[in-house]
């Protein structure tokens, strides 16, 4: 008789509600009485990216392990990969270069009249993607999109930054700041400012390349990724001199690199 085998997404359930019940019996047997941190911006912008959010939850079950519960980081891979799917990496010249999906809330806009009622329509045009790059020299590697440089930040290995990037992946009808155009595709480029050239690059493209509009939802997450690696292409950098003008940090938003304040 073949062995039961629990499909994935039961899996993960079963480690959610693991992970609950494990935080219920930590906080019963110790509550928290810390002051709580006012992050401010911060939750628009560092915790919107998925290396901090992964870091913070290591924290978490760091924590727990320390109380007595045997609760492991890696029960949790799934989850992290499920919420922010890699969109593709590119390697060149010792350089390694990820794109990865981070968080963005949407706007819910004000009333308007419809049909014999009242509407209220969502802003889901503004999408953020992570960059994680390995291998950059500081003061000579820079990663740049459309020609504009990204304010990276270390993570604390030597030689790894990261940065998001929020851009405007569709044009709605109604919309924040409707005279901003779409930012797509995004053409990432490891520019070599010593010789003032890119090194490669790598394009993304937030709908098919080719203009083609699914008919049918993908069947199963295979499906879904092979859709998601076909808008990811590992060429397309900017071809002969290249000078890039330095990057300017937003100091609300220093981990975000916001295309719709590109002028």
């Amino acid at each position: 008789m073949r062995a039961f085998e629990m499909p994935p997404h039961a899996r993960m359930s079963l480690a959610q509600q693991l992970l609950l019940r494990t935080l219920v019996a930590r906080f019963w047997q110790k509550p928290y009485t810390n002051r709580l941190v006012r992050w401010g911006t911060d939750i628009h912008d560092r915790w919107m990216l998925p290396h901090f959010v992964w870091s913070d939850f290591a924290d978490v079950i760091e924590d727990l392990q320390a109380s007595g519960y045997p609760m492991q980081l890696d029960w949790f891979a799934p989850h992290f990969e499920f919420r922010f799917p890699q969109f593709g990496d590119l390697e060149v010249k010792d350089i390694g270069l990820e794109l990865r999906q981070a968080l963005e809330p949407w706007h819910v806009l004000g009333e308007e009249g419809g049909a014999g009622s009242t509407v209220r329509y969502v802003d889901s045009s503004l999408e953020r993607v992570q960059i994680k790059a390995k291998g950059l020299i500081k003061d000579r590697h820079v990663i740049a999109v459309g020609g504009r440089a990204i304010p990276l930040h270390p993570t604390g290995t030597n030689g790894e930054y990261i940065a998001g990037v929020r851009y405007r992946a569709w044009q709605p009808p109604n919309c924040l700041h409707p005279t901003i155009g779409v930012h797509t595709p995004l053409l990432f480029d490891i520019v070599d400012t010593w010789n003032g050239r890119s090194l490669g690059g790598c394009t993304y493209h937030v709908a098919h390349p080719g203009g083609r509009n699914y008919d049918t939802f993908p069947v199963n997450s295979y499906e879904a990724e092979s859709r998601r690696l076909a808008r990811f292409f590992r060429l397309g950098h900017t071809p002969g001199p290249m000078t890039i003008p330095p990057s300017q940090p937003n100091p609300e938003f220093p981990f975000t690199f916001d295309l719709r304040h590109v002028s």
